[in-house]
């Protein structure tokens, strides 16, 4: 018998394994429809995460702290199955979780436009609406090396190669026609993802190593509904109209350069602002003794 105890102290009971989806189901029809995750004994796991043994066990939802992480990493791996329907040149690398979004690094010869990422947006929302089931998969190393060679992707095989210890297996996440080598966890589903727009392409070295190729990262926002995502988007855009640099370019006072990040380059107006401030200073530091 498995006794699997929950947040409150209740448990229940099973005569076999049960995944995590399984328990949900067990509880209600809407925590099993809500159900993003699990963590068996403080780990995240996926819904389709067997237990076998006596565990305690927590359904991840919108409601819970590690939602939004989940839903964000879920929605990096929908912009690299979208890019590559569209792309099919573009080789995949890397793709986490950063701080209000994520990004996923590309090996594209053509740089990405503005349209390439309304487009690969567009077909984002379409593999939501198609609700591709996310499943879970294992292989030894040197198949999923052998595997992502021969897919093309040579970086993915280089990560394994490199960062994978000998004899360990490895993970992979399917949905649809698209698979990836990633941890995880992830959502069972792609319809959990709905509230994502593509933000921006910036160039990034392969392994941050400027010695290596330049790839193309995009960057993208998650939320877990649209009035979350609207609201953030809102934040940036005033934000936007109250940068310095911005400010001060309409006021003719400085401007900033980007092969000089950090560099201030004064107008004459702004200067003389500068020198009445740093007069003003150095009277202050002179008369409280620190001149």
């Amino acid at each position: 018998m498995i006794n699997i105890t929950l947040p409150d102290g209740s448990q229940r009971q099973f005569d076999h394994p049960v995944t995590v989806g399984d328990v949900a189901a067990s509880i209600g029809a809407g925590l099993a429809k809500a159900a993003l995750a699990g963590k068996v004994d403080g780990k995240l796991v996926d819904t389709s995460f067997r237990i076998d043994h006596d565990a305690k066990l927590e359904i991840v939802t919108e409601k819970s702290p590690d939602a939004l992480d989940i839903l964000r990493h879920s929605t990096a791996h929908l912009l690299a199955q979208a890019t590559q329907r569209l792309f099919p040149d573009t080789q995949v690398t890397i793709g986490p979780v950063v701080e209000n979004g994520f990004y996923y690094d590309f090996a594209r010869k053509t740089p990405f436009t503005p349209e390439d990422l309304d487009k690969i947006e567009t077909e984002m929302k379409k593999i939501v609406a198609e609700a591709l089931p996310v499943q879970r998969s294992v292989m030894a190393k040197d198949d999923a090396i052998r595997f992502f060679n021969d897919k093309g992707e040579k970086y993915k095989a280089q990560i394994i190669d490199e960062i994978i210890p000998p004899g360990e297996e490895i993970s992979l996440y399917g949905q649809g026609e698209w698979i990836d080598l990633c941890r995880g966890p992830h959502v069972p589903n792609t319809n959990k993802l709905r509230a994502f727009k593509l933000m921006k392409v910036a160039g990034a070295y392969w392994r941050g190593d400027a010695k290596n190729e330049m790839l193309q990262r995009v960057y993208g926002t998650a939320w877990l509904n649209d009035k979350d995502l609207k609201s953030y988007l809102t934040q940036l855009e005033e934000a936007e109209k109250r940068d310095h640099r911005k400010i001060a370019r309409q006021l003719d006072l400085f401007h900033l350069q980007e092969e000089a990040p950090g560099l201030v380059f004064w107008h004459p107006k702004g200067w003389s602002i500068w020198q009445v401030v740093e007069q003003y200073m150095r009277n202050v530091y002179r008369k409280t003794g620190y001149g």
